[in-house]
């Protein structure tokens, strides 16, 4: 089986500035450089025919290129502990369009759709039950943002889990088209 899910990988210089403000937050299991993705759509399991059928179908789909900003931090809670630090991105709408995109090729090829709201954002760390406090941090670092980059393509991911946390591997990358979202 295979662990997939479709996603933007953010230029070297975001990565490396989201990278500088890890630390300082007892619990923390911080992203490293490989892990820093903006997810588009979480797939899940999927056997080799079907993986391979839902590479192809989302080469056909057609998006312009367009432009992203970082802005802000935030937390998922969950059971009332912070269970995921993530670094938030602006404007929305040319995500959302392509999420719903990608949700349409999947639903297509054969997966349920989504059904939890899309919310886009870059995971920073992640934490269990003894996670630590992260009002500082977020309050230190609220003001996060960055000079706009280009989102030019998109990847389907597969992850693969292991004791040391999941290791994530580029299948397949489709770039952006002239096509108007």
């Amino acid at each position: 089986m295979h662990r997939l899910f479709v996603a933007i990988r953010p230029p070297e210089d975001i990565r490396t500035r989201l990278l500088s403000l890890m630390g300082g937050i007892a619990g923390a299991r911080w992203q490293d450089d490989d892990q820093l993705h903006l997810t588009l759509r979480f797939i899940g399991d999927a056997d080799r025919h079907h993986a391979n059928d839902l590479a192809e179908a989302l080469s056909s789909l057609r998006f312009s290129p367009f432009s992203l900003s970082l802005a802000g931090l935030g937390q998922f809670d969950r059971k009332g502990r912070t269970h995921i630090l993530w670094a938030g991105v602006q404007p929305h709408d040319a995500l959302q369009h392509l999420h719903r995109k990608i949700d349409r090729v999947c639903v297509a090829a054969g997966f349920p759709a989504e059904e939890r709201a899309y919310l886009p954002h870059i995971t920073l760390a992640r934490f269990g039950r003894s996670g630590g406090d992260t009002d500082g941090f977020i309050t230190h670092h609220a003001g996060l943002s960055s000079a706009p980059f280009t989102v030019d393509e998109f990847a389907l991911f597969e992850s693969h889990l292991t004791q040391s946390g999941a290791h994530y591997e580029i299948a397949a990358t489709y770039p952006a088209t002239s096509a108007p979202l």
